[in-house]
């Protein structure tokens, strides 16, 4: 049943694109060419639209065996629900381009609605070493932090035709394989589906793109693989809990140094600027295709490596972490993601060798 609903949502992801296409002409959802951005014509920007309803209509296939999943019915209502106040949050904004307080209002509703109606949070971890260690009133705070961040984390990655969507695939196809490894069927079902819907969408997102995702879909993405990892590694041991940071490792060290950067340069860290990931991999020459498919390596990489990160024991773990906060740190300062002048690693390598 389930391989007729991802049929079913890579289908209708490809048929929608070309109506919710129009749709952004006719209401006005429209991306203008500016200094920061790289297309040099007036683009639709409702694409999130096709994946979410491909989404729904998915999901309405599979729904009765959802359902029957341990507390399936509440995750259900609640994932669907907090998705709905998303993308209105973000049709809004693709029409309107309403203010960064507008939108955290309505990620922080969404959230609320995960939090409350499906009961999804970060209660406690077992530290290795340590023991358990229970959050209490810090629980909700935190799986609220967890979701907005990772939802405004896919959000800044959407520079580039395809970018956003193909790294959302690779993410979801990675928790749907962790899903299938812990035996989570429902994390499996709801990660695949999106996943299918997303790589619908992109046969129309892919360079030269003939139409955004907007922050219909980045935000509706963002929170979605945000609530997916909470549902398949909350209340586990922090090797686990540490997976989807390793999933989501392209976003989210793209955002952490994106505000380090901003911090050094004394700016507000929600400043948007011109020196993401894709931005410095442009300028040192490489083409847009090239620059989509070098971010699309890494994020695979990552996926990789939270695989094989679960799968270690502890200090095996320990290790294959210390190797990708390195390799992570030594890229950043070759491309200068974090300012030209950050080169702390490089540097003491150049005064070891000496």
């Amino acid at each position: 049943m389930l391989y007729v609903s991802l049929i079913a949502a890579f289908v209708a992801s490809i048929l929608l694109t070309p109506l919710v296409k129009r749709l952004a002409f006719r209401i006005g959802a429209v991306d203008a060419p500016n200094y920061r951005k790289v297309h040099a014509r007036i683009m639709p920007r409702l694409g999130g639209l096709a994946i979410f309803l491909a989404f729904l209509i998915a999901v309405a296939i599979f729904q009765p065996i959802l359902i029957y999943n341990e507390n399936g019915s509440d995750f259900l209502l609640a994932i669907i629900i907090g998705a709905c106040i998303i993308v209105a949050t973000g049709v809004i904004d693709d029409m309107r381009e309403i203010s960064a307080k507008a939108k955290l209002l309505g990620q922080l509703a969404a959230a609320l609605i995960v939090i409350f109606v499906g009961g999804i949070q970060i209660d406690m971890v077992n530290l290795p070493f340590v023991g358990e260690l229970n959050f209490g009133l810090l629980s909700i705070p935190l799986t609220i932090l967890w979701i907005v961040g990772i939802t405004n984390a896919i959000n800044l990655i959407d520079g580039l035709d395809g970018l956003a969507a193909g790294v959302s695939t690779i993410a979801l196809i990675t928790l749907a394989i962790m899903a299938f490894i812990m035996s989570n069927m429902f994390v499996l079902a709801i990660a695949a589906i999106l996943a299918a819907a997303t790589f619908g969408f992109l046969f129309y997102n892919f360079h030269p793109a003939k139409i955004f995702m907007g922050d219909t879909g980045a935000l509706f993405l963002g929170f979605m693989i945000s609530v997916l990892a909470l549902l398949g590694f909350k209340n586990v041991t922090v090797v686990a809990l540490i997976v989807p940071v390793i999933i989501l490792g392209v976003p989210i060290s793209d955002t952490f140094f994106a505000i380090v950067r901003r911090v050094r340069m004394k700016k507000k860290w929600s400043d948007p600027d011109k020196s993401h990931l894709h931005h410095r991999l442009l300028d040192m020459g490489f083409t847009h295709r090239q620059t989509v498919l070098i971010i699309y390596g890494i994020a695979i990489m990552f996926g990789l490596a939270a695989i094989i990160f679960s799968m270690a024991k502890v200090w095996g773990a320990i290790l294959l972490v210390a190797v990708i906060l390195t390799a992570i740190e030594i890229l950043v300062e070759v491309i200068g993601l974090a300012g030209k002048n950050y080169k702390p690693l490089l540097n003491f390598v150049r005064i070891f060798n000496k």
